[in-house]
């Protein structure tokens, strides 16, 4: 492969992973699956010399569990307390609006979202805040757990590189 075309694809490489991590926050973006996307790409310069298919395979698992852990996260917190569907749609919602305030958006659009949700069927304020505080764990704790697995795919990539 020519060099400049080489050089070209990592810059793509550290592209994917940057937005990619970035994405492991912002809901609006698929973080670890463009994570896995770079580093695929990375192996595939590399014509799968270092980073082979078992390595690979390693990491589409990783991705495919980070994705589960997007969808069961924020639901499993709230329906541990009984939440209403509505008041999923809620925090979803209240996700991406947040995204357009920042990291007070980001921190408080699931909680609000939620609440708004709940109420709106249920009218019992006690309830709604318990299920946005729920929702707001879930999704926290998602989160949590979607940036180590990103960082543990990219430290699993490192090694199988280098090693």
């Amino acid at each position: 492969m020519d060099a400049t075309l080489s050089a070209w694809l990592w810059i793509v490489v550290l592209l994917l992973v940057g937005v990619g991590l970035a994405g492991t926050i912002l809901p609006i973006l698929p973080g670890v699956p463009m994570i896995f996307i770079g580093l695929w790409l990375a192996a595939w310069i590399d014509g799968y010399e270092r980073v082979g298919g078992f390595t690979m395979g390693l990491l589409g698992v990783l991705t495919l569990l980070s994705v589960i852990v997007d969808f069961v996260a924020s639901a499993a917190g709230a329906k541990r307390v009984g939440a209403s569907p509505r008041a999923i749609w809620g925090a979803l919602i209240g996700s991406i609006v947040g995204i357009f305030f920042g990291i007070p958006g980001l921190l408080l659009g699931p909680f609000a979202g939620a609440v708004i949700g709940e109420l709106s069927v249920r009218g019992d304020s006690g309830q709604a805040a318990k299920v946005g505080i729920a929702t707001w764990l879930g999704l926290l704790f998602g989160t949590l757990a979607k940036i180590a697995l990103s960082f543990a795919m990219i430290g699993i990539f490192v090694l199988s590189y280098f090693l």
